[in-house]
């Protein structure tokens, strides 16, 4: 059985990756810093801090001793900012935000990918977000340039690892929604974003199964499996006015 770490698994497009990866079979272990996770009772919770790397060990030593091995590990852990302009952030937030969302992953991947090595297989799998495809957003500019960070961090792995029996692809999940999509909205705001919301965004329960099914499936080294194409995109912005997608509410999107 294929084996499958994800990091952040607590919550949001993460804790939807174990519950997939569980529905396709997998053997999962997942992390969070919160000492209780109230996820899945088949997986496997350690808790952990991702920035800190003997964390990220212990995460991998925990996986390797129950189920033998890591086949696959998804860097999944990430934090948005306050949707403020830079100038008005607390400095402490820009730190962790940072910290979580690049300097963390960073320091987790060189682990996993070390250890991968050693083991002689493996595929690692860094989350991207607003960001990474160059788009620009006001107010959440360290977020963003993490996450553009991240690609560029990933596809430089790739090739480093070119020739060698270790992979890294980057997921892309799309508008998914998540705290992380609607936090610091004013009321009128909100309702307002929520009309582009309603074309373009999908819930985790959507996103994750097909995620996590092409993650298994596999991809080149330096690949992306990407929910929201371009193609996506234009079609349903097309079909805007004859569709009628509710994501927020219970029924069908």
């Amino acid at each position: 059985m294929t084996v499958v770490v994800v990091t952040g698994g607590t919550r949001g497009i993460g804790r939807g990756l174990v519950t997939a990866f569980l529905a396709e079979g997998a053997q999962v272990v997942y992390c969070g810093r919160s000492a209780s996770s109230g996820g899945p009772s088949e997986a496997l919770f350690v808790q952990a801090d991702v920035t800190d790397r003997d964390d990220v060990r212990r995460v991998w030593d925990a996986a390797v001793e129950k189920y033998g091995k890591v086949d696959i590990w998804v860097n999944n852990a990430g934090l948005s900012n306050s949707r403020k302009p830079l100038w008005e952030l607390d400095p402490a937030e820009i730190d962790t935000v940072v910290g979580l969302n690049l300097l963390g992953t960073l320091q987790a991947s060189a682990v996993v990918l070390e250890r991968m090595l050693a083991q002689g297989h493996g595929a690692l799998w860094n989350m991207e977000g607003l960001g990474s495809n160059g788009q620009i957003v006001a107010g959440l500019t360290p977020y963003g340039a993490t996450k553009r960070g991240l690609t560029y961090a990933t596809l430089a792995m790739a090739k480093e690892l070119k020739d060698k029996p270790v992979k890294v692809g980057l997921l892309s999940p799309g508008m998914v929604v998540t705290d992380l999509l609607t936090r610091d909205y004013e009321p009128e705001e909100l309702e307002k974003a929520k009309k582009i919301f309603n074309i373009l965004a999908d819930r985790v329960e959507t996103v994750t199964p097909w995620l996590a099914r092409r993650v298994l499936a596999g991809t080149k080294n330096g690949g992306r499996v990407a929910w929201l194409t371009n193609r996506k995109v234009a079609y349903r912005f097309a079909t805007a006015a004859f569709t009628k997608r509710d994501v927020f509410a219970g029924g069908p999107a």
